[in-house]
């Protein structure tokens, strides 16, 4: 296997937290978050916090871990407004943790 062939299978496994007006309507951003992951294709969850931010999971490959923190860190809901995005625990993981993306509560 090529060294572009490897990197292109890498599975990444990231965490994130969203400050802003994120939490307009808990179904409302959550529904725009599991739609976006799943159009990427990526696993993983999110969940509203008493802190009023939103914060979740997500794994897949590398490219499309890369375009979904995209959308977390610009676009979100259209009701919200994205402050910052802190991205932590970004590794390289050798199978996904979950089977779909889904809100937890």
């Amino acid at each position: 296997m090529s060294a572009l062939a490897k990197a292109s299978g890498a599975l990444k496994s990231v965490d994130y937290e969203v400050f802003g007006r994120v939490q307009v309507s808990h179904y409302f951003q959550n529904q725009y978050t599991e739609q976006e992951a799943r159009k990427l294709g990526v696993v993983g969850w999110v969940k509203n916090t008493s802190q009023g931010t939103v914060t979740g999971q997500v794994q897949g490959p590398e490219e499309k871990v890369n375009e979904m923190k995209s959308w977390l860190s610009k676009v979100g809901s259209p009701s919200s407004r994205i402050d910052k995005t802190n991205f932590s625990n970004e590794k390289e993981i050798s199978k996904l943790d979950f089977s779909d993306f889904n809100t937890r509560y």
